[in-house]
C-alpha cells in the first residue's frame, strides 16, 4: 500500500529516466549495509522447491525474473537480487560506450499501465560492464545473472557480428546466460538482423566463439537465447523459430516492446508528441502471450521460453507460464507495482501450482496450449 499510495504517485511526479536512477542509487546503496542482503530477502523471498525451475542446464531459485532494460549498466545487479528475483538481466550492453538517444527518452503512460522509451542502448560499453561485475559479488550462489547483448548504434549492420562477438568475449566469464538482443526499436535497422541469412551467420558465430570460450575456460558453453519482437507476423515467426533450432540456440525470450499504439487510452496528441519509441506494460499483454504460446507450438520442446511483456499482475506470470513460458520476466510491471510485484507474482504461481496438485511449476508449462 505504501508503494501504491504514496511512493509511486510521489515518484511518478518526477522526470522518468531522473527517478529510475535516482532511486536505484539510493536502493543500492542502502542495500549495501552488511544487515541488508539478508534482510531484503527475508521480506521479499518465496522459497519453496515448487516454484524451483530449471532451463538451459541453469537453476531457477524461482519463475519470475528481471528483464534487460532496467539494469542497463549492470550496476545494481547483487541488489535487485535481494528483492527475490529468479534472475535477473543486465543490459543491453554493447560493445562500444554510447550515450543513448537524446533526453527526454522515457515516459509513463498512467492512464495505459505502460511506458514508452527510446533509450537507444545507453551504456558503459561492455569493456566498463566486464570491470565492474568482475568487482561485484553475488550475495548467494542461487542468484543467476543474464547479459543482453546489442549492436553499437554507430557500427553498420555489415559489421554487426563482429561487435556482438566482442561483447560477448569481453563478456563470458560473468554471465550464467546470454541473450542476443536484434529486436529493439530504438537503434536504426537493428530490427533487420532478425531477417534469416543475418541472423543465422550471427547466432552461428557467437555459437563458434562460445565454444572456444568453454574451452579455454574449461566450463560449459554459456546458454545464448534470441530476442524477439512483438510485431513479427506468423510467417517470421515460423523462420525464427527455426533458426533457433538450426543454430541450437539454448532458448528463445518472447517478446520486446512494440511500436504499436493501437488501443491506448491515453490522449492520442499527448502519445503523438511523444513520438517513437518501444511500448511496454499493459497493452502488450495479450500480444505477448500470443507470441509465447505461438512460439511454444512451433518448437515443439525443442528449447524453452522466457515469457516478457505486459505482466501486470502477478496473475499475468502464471498466465504466461501455461502459455508455454518456463521463466517469465518484468519490467514495466514492477515500475507500477513495486518491490512487493515479485513476491506477490511468486506467491500467486506458487498457490496456483499447489491448488492444482502439481509438483513443480514446469507442469504447468503450455498447460493452456491446445
Amino acid at each position: 500500500m505504501f508503494w501504491k499510495n504514496i511512493a509511486r504517485p510521489l515518484l511518478f511526479n518526477l522526470p522518468a529516466e531522473w527517478t529510475h536512477h535516482f532511486s536505484m542509487g539510493s536502493f543500492a546503496g542502502v542495500s549495501a549495509l552488511p544487515a541488508l542482503p539478508g534482510l531484503l530477502r527475508k521480506m521479499y523471498g518465496v522459497d519453496d522447491p515448487k516454484l524451483e525451475t530449471e532451463a538451459f542446464g541453469l537453476k531457477f531459485a524461482n519463475p519470475v525474473g528481471l528483464a534487460a532494460g532496467f539494469d542497463k549498466e549492470a550496476r545494481w545487479f547483487p541488489g535487485l537480487a535481494n528483492l527475490g528475483f529468479g534472475h535477473v538481466e543486465v543490459g543491453t550492453l554493447t560493445g562500444q560506450q554510447q550515450p543513448g538517444n537524446p533526453k527526454p527518452r522515457l515516459f509513463r503512460l498512467p492512464n495505459d499501465q505502460a511506458i514508452i522509451n527510446r533509450m537507444g542502448f545507453n551504456n558503459c560499453g561492455a569493456d566498463a560492464a566486464a570491470k565492474r561485475l568482475a568487482s561485484m559479488s553475488r550475495s548467494s550462489e542461487r542468484d543467476v545473472l543474464g547479459i543482453n547483448i546489442g549492436k553499437t548504434k554507430v557500427v553498420p549492420n555489415e559489421q554487426a557480428t563482429g561487435d556482438y562477438l566482442f561483447s560477448f568475449e569481453r563478456l563470458f566469464a560473468y554471465a550464467d546466460y546470454f541473450t542476443v538482443n536484434v529486436s529493439s526499436p530504438n537503434t536504426p535497422g537493428l530490427r533487420q538482423l532478425q531477417a534469416r541469412e543475418p541472423l543465422i551467420e550471427l547466432l552461428q558465430s557467437l555459437q563458434d566463439l562460445n565454444a572456444t570460450l568453454a574451452n579455454d575456460h574449461q566450463e560449459p558453453p554459456k546458454p545464448i537465447l534470441l530476442k524477439i519482437a512483438p510485431d513479427l507476423n506468423d510467417g517470421q515467426l515460423e523462420d525464427i523459430i527455426d533458426i533457433v533450432k538450426v543454430t541450437k540456440l539454448a532458448g528463445l525470450i518472447a517478446t520486446n516492446t512494440t511500436t504499436s499504439r493501437d488501443g491506448l487510452v491515453t490522449d492520442p496528441t499527448t502519445v503523438k508528441d511523444i513520438g517513437n519509441g518501444g511500448l511496454s506494460g499493459l497493452p502488450l499483454t495479450r500480444r505477448s502471450r500470443d507470441i509465447v504460446s505461438q512460439a511454444f507450438r512451433l518448437a515443439d520442446g525443442a528449447f524453452p521460453i522466457i515469457g516478457v511483456g505486459g505482466i501486470m499482475r502477478p496473475h499475468d506470470a502464471w498466465q504466461m507460464i501455461c502459455a508455454g513460458a518456463s521463466l517469465v520476466q518484468v519490467y514495466t510491471g514492477f515500475i507500477y507495482g513495486g518491490p512487493g510485484f515479485i513476491k506477490e507474482t511468486n506467491r500467486t504461481v506458487l498457490s496456483k501450482v499447489s491448488a492444482l496438485g502439481m509438483s513443480s511449476v514446469a507442469e504447468a508449462v503450455g498447460r493452456d496450449v491446445s
